[in-house]
């Protein structure tokens, strides 16, 4: 059994995938990189195709008709056969001393009884065209080199979110978490961070710089303008993860404020893009959201209403709303 499945989600990426895959192969034959070609119009599937003939046994190129970053995503969940599951977009990259690092602590799972649940390392928001870099760790939330249970886990910072970047699950219980992705949606990689954190009961913090998250390609998914044209996708996805998770059932108190952190960030960031696009429509989206959460989650309406982005997001003045996009686009970065 391999030690990692990577799924590299690929739509027309001809210009960038093979500077994502190529650090990816580092990780030798420990690793499975799975490109999942989603109906590419561009030469996406020729190199896929020529990379599965020079890398045999390492990686696998999968064809599809589009079906979007989830169903991509997806598709990569149903075809992996490593121990553990990682998704690496195409237009990302890894550092390749900390992958080595990664699989060597994987080794060391696949000997437990019990394997670890998630493995969670750093990321960094890469911005060349700035020459500007932000690394994202969790050293006073997450205990170091051992494994953790939830009580172990701190109160994370607003921007400490724990996003697909920073996550390695096991397959298995990735599986059996019940997530749902739907097709044809962006921001999916939500969903894929929360979801199956109900699942978790173990997990274990390597501090290491592993995941390069690249900022600045024309009409990417979190620049603002894009997501305020795409905002039906963020609340489509601002509902499912408050649907597949009732977080006022969790039982251990840490892993249920983990994942109440998650849905406030993301609820913050859906009010506040409906706020920016400024139309009467955008008003009647953003109050119908709230109304929503208050009738299908009210525990958790009133725990989001007078969190401090959701006091901050409800104060009718410029000033809130600019303060907390700044603190929403440190984490998610949205130009």
């Amino acid at each position: 059994m391999k030690l990692l499945s990577i799924a590299v989600p690929c739509f027309n990426s001809q210009d960038y995938m093979e500077h994502c895959i190529s650090t990816l192969l580092s990780g030798g034959e420990d690793v499975e990189i799975l490109i999942v070609n989603d109906g590419s119009k561009d030469a996406t599937a020729e190199i896929a195709n020529r990379l599965q003939s020079e890398h045999p046994g390492i990686i696998r190129a999968i064809h599809q008709e589009n079906a979007g970053h989830g169903g991509a995503v997806a598709t990569g969940i149903l075809n992996a056969t490593g121990l553990y599951f990682k998704v690496v977009d195409s237009d990302d990259w890894v550092d390749e001393t900390a992958l080595l690092k990664i699989l060597a602590l994987l080794r060391e799972f696949s000997e437990m009884e019990r394997p670890v649940d998630l493995l969670v390392s750093n990321y960094i928001y890469d911005k060349p065209s700035e020459n500007k870099q932000r690394v994202i760790r969790y050293r006073d939330a997450l205990p170091r080199n051992r494994v953790l249970s939830w009580n172990d886990v701190g109160k994370l910072k607003p921007w400490e979110t724990i996003l697909m970047h920073a996550i390695i699950y096991r397959t298995e219980m990735l599986r059996a978490s019940g997530l749902k992705l739907p097709k044809h949606t962006f921001y999916v990689d939500n969903l894929y961070a929360t979801v199956p954190l109900a699942s978790v009961a173990s997990l274990y913090y390597l501090d290491v710089d592993l995941y390069h998250y690249f900022i600045g390609r024309e009409g990417q998914s979190v620049q603002t303008e894009t997501m305020i044209r795409r905002i039906d996708q963020q609340i489509l996805v601002n509902h499912m993860a408050l649907e597949q998770v009732d977080v006022e059932h969790i039982a251990n108190a840490h892993q249920q404020e983990t994942l109440l952190h998650y849905h406030e960030v993301l609820t913050a960031v859906t009010d506040i893009m409906l706020t920016l696009g400024g139309t009467k429509e955008h008003d009647e989206k953003r109050r119908a959201l709230w109304d929503w959460i208050k009738t299908a989650r009210p525990w958790e309406y009133k725990k989001l209403r007078h969190s401090f982005f959701g006091r901050l997001t409800h104060v009718p003045s410029r000033g809130a709303k600019a303060a907390a996009y700044r603190i929403a686009n440190r984490i998610f970065s949205f130009n």
